[in-house]
């Protein structure tokens, strides 16, 4: 299943409004504010590559108030760890 993590910049003061845009596209599997060099931190999952395309291009990076993304594409055949969820 394609996944990618998408780091945005925005304009200072607008961090809660895009988050919560953010978290309404179906795609979005976790959405959240951070410090540091980014100021939004975003996991995006989809059945298809085309359709996580389609979320990072055409509904994130155009949310008003996002000044840049940078985006990680996960390579699923090298390592990883899926978070548990906790009973």
């Amino acid at each position: 299943m394609p996944t990618a993590y998408v780091l945005a910049n925005c304009i200072a003061g607008v961090e809660e409004k895009i988050i919560d845009e953010i978290a309404k596209i179906s795609e979005v599997r976790e959405v959240r504010g951070t410090y540091g060099v980014h100021d939004i931190f975003v996991k995006v999952k989809s059945s298809e590559m085309e359709t996580l395309n389609h979320a990072i291009t055409s509904e994130i990076r155009r949310i008003p108030g996002i000044t840049s993304t940078m985006t990680l594409v996960v390579i699923e055949e090298q390592g990883g760890k899926e978070e548990r969820k906790l009973i």
